[in-house]
């Protein structure tokens, strides 16, 4: 008969629970707008002047 041994399990962590249930995310609803300016002044850029343009 062969004894088989169980080691205990790392204790968790106590911070991790509240953690999940509060609401994870981004501080600021609507995150996509700072892109979309990104997007909108680089376009602008662009149009202004195409000989400024960085080459790869």
């Amino acid at each position: 008969m062969t004894k088989i041994t169980v080691t205990a399990r790392k204790p968790r962590n106590p911070l991790v629970a509240p953690a999940h249930f509060r609401r994870a995310g981004s501080h600021q609803p609507g995150g996509t707008s700072r892109q979309d300016m990104r997007r909108a002044l680089r376009r602008e850029l662009d149009q202004l002047s195409p000989r400024l343009r960085h080459s790869p």
